[in-house]
């Protein structure tokens, strides 16, 4: 087969998201990057350069985190590394860093980590923190966070387009559903539509109409992989091409924005559809930022799946299922997955990868050649899209 790569994904690790008391951003930072090394087949030696994704807004007193990538490995002393930030996108970010650094020439070889630390501090705290990417809210308190934020974004949905708590519910189910069968999921319990459709004691509304269950937890994780220039990949081990890679960002206040329209995510889509000549049903299956159920409810609009206002359909007609006819994130999305920050936008790539080289176990769609990912930061702010394609 031969296919365009603006870089190969050679080699990545994932751990396990969730609470994990015992783990530093440090730990993490070192058992990510050793294991995607590793993966990849190479010495610490053989990286020239290494970007951390690490988004912190105050959820670790250390915020000059680059260089503890550095004790991944000794040998990696005195390689260039990088912090960096782009709120809930931040891992994306930090690939297309990578990306840009193997296009210019300046390395051939690129470790990115994404990584982020979260379940030690209070729920207010975590809500500052996150409020800090939106332009309105920052620097206030509030338990729920981002949470009223998205709401809003419902509620302006629902006044246009109609009532849709019900798809919402299905799009939980669907993403728990899934997350069963991803041994790096946070919550892998397949809750149930009817369970997810229920304002209950366990599942109370949250803000809005968002209830707990259309909205993604507070986790610590993180996730590595390893780019390589195409003519520098190892040819006797599965890759898989990253053929095309687009940011695009939008107004930051939410005043100045359709809030029932993705417009930034939808023009970096476009671009790489564009750019790979691809429209997306060709793609086998899509990895998308489900912070809130009402998120990936207009990124099924976004993307191409349907018209605006009918992103129900997708749900309801199961086309977004494992089984469907583009599957919609298969690992359980950041719903059941869990959302640490920084870890998020390489977690998805990764995944991604992993279904490519029929390595997902029980989160894999048979088949599988192509694939998208949707990565966003803020109330769709800073918006990354990436076409992954199998290429040995």
């Amino acid at each position: 087969m031969t296919t365009t790569s603006v870089a190969d994904i050679i080699g990545w690790h994932h751990t396990a998201f969730g609470r994990l008391d015992g783990e530093t951003v440090e730990s993490l930072v070192r058992t990510a990057g050793r294991g995607a090394i590793a993966d990849a087949g190479l010495e610490a030696a053989e990286i020239d350069e290494i970007f951390v994704g690490h988004y912190n807004g105050g959820l670790s007193p250390l915020t000059f985190t680059a260089s503890l990538a550095l004790e991944v490995d000794a040998s990696l002393r005195f390689k260039p590394a990088t912090r960096v930030e782009n709120a809930c996108a931040t891992g994306s970010a930090a690939v297309l860093q990578g990306v840009r650094a193997i296009a210019s020439g300046q390395a051939r070889r690129v470790l990115v980590i994404g990584v982020e630390k979260m379940t030690h501090a209070t729920s207010t705290d975590v809500g500052r923190s996150l409020l800090g990417a939106d332009y309105d809210r920052a620097g206030t308190d509030s338990p729920v966070g981002f949470a009223e934020l998205f709401a809003a974004i419902a509620e302006r949905y629902f006044a246009v387009y109609g009532d849709r708590s019900h798809t919402l519910a299905a799009i939980a189910a669907k993403n728990h559903r899934h997350g069963v069968d991803n041994p790096y999921a946070q919550l892998r319990k397949d809750l149930g539509f009817e369970f997810c459709n229920t304002v209950s004691e366990r599942n109370p509304l949250v803000a809005g109409p968002l209830r707990r269950t259309d909205c993604s937890p507070i986790s610590d994780g993180a996730a590595a992989l390893v780019l390589s220039a195409p003519d520098a990949s190892p040819k006797d081990s599965p890759s898989v091409a990253l053929r095309a890679m687009a940011q695009r960002n939008d107004f930051l206040p939410m005043g100045r924005r359709d809030l029932t329209a993705f417009e930034a995510g939808k023009a970096a889509w476009d671009d790489v559809l564009l750019r790979t000549g691809l429209s997306v049903w060709d793609l086998d299956l899509l990895e998308v930022h489900d912070c809130f159920t009402i998120a990936e409810l207009i990124e099924y609009e976004m993307l191409g799946l349907c018209e605006q206002g009918r992103g129900h359909v997708a749900i309801d007609e199961g086309w977004t299922a494992k089984d469907g006819k583009l599957p919609v994130n298969p690992s359980g999305g950041l719903k059941s997955k869990g959302h640490p920050i920084g870890a998020t936008g390489v977690s998805q790539h990764v995944l991604a990868a992993m279904q490519l080289t029929g390595t997902a176990a029980g989160m894999q769609v048979p088949g599988a050649t192509l694939a998208g990912v949707f990565n966003m930061g803020g109330t769709a702010v800073a918006n990354y899209a990436s076409i992954l394609e199998r290429v040995s």
